[in-house]
């Protein structure tokens, strides 16, 4: 089992705002959620805290004010949410997935073409 922490919905748009921003601050954190949701500062910096605690955030003390950095990668934490969804949803059956997209998702020419090349090279 992965140490991974699991986050929520909520703590998943803190994660994706470090990723895409690097280190910043507390407070750019908060006001960049203030434009984008109806969340509250104090909402803001609770989830921060959570993500602090639960070994996804890190802060850089010594600095006023604190700078925040992801302690763990978006593509792990991708990762672990997929097997967990796929566990959760699906039975772990990949293929069950798989066929539950394509039958019910409209999927453009060049996506389908992507599939297509993503499965062939898989097979090399």
């Amino acid at each position: 089992m992965s140490n991974l922490p699991k986050i929520s919905d909520a703590e998943w748009e803190v994660m994706k705002l470090l990723w895409d921003k690097g280190n910043i601050t507390s407070k750019e954190i908060v006001e960049a959620l203030k434009s984008t949701t109806n969340w509250s500062s104090t909402t803001i910096y609770t989830l921060i805290n959570r993500l602090v605690k639960k070994n996804a955030v890190g802060i850089k003390e010594g600095t006023s004010p604190y700078i925040c950095y992801p302690l763990v990668s978006q593509e792990e934490l991708r990762t672990e949410e997929s097997k967990s969804f796929l566990k959760k949803v699906f039975d772990g059956s990949l293929n069950l997935m798989l066929v539950n997209f394509v039958k019910n998702e409209k999927l453009s020419n060049e996506e389908i073409e992507d599939l297509k090349n993503i499965l062939e090279n898989r097979k090399e």
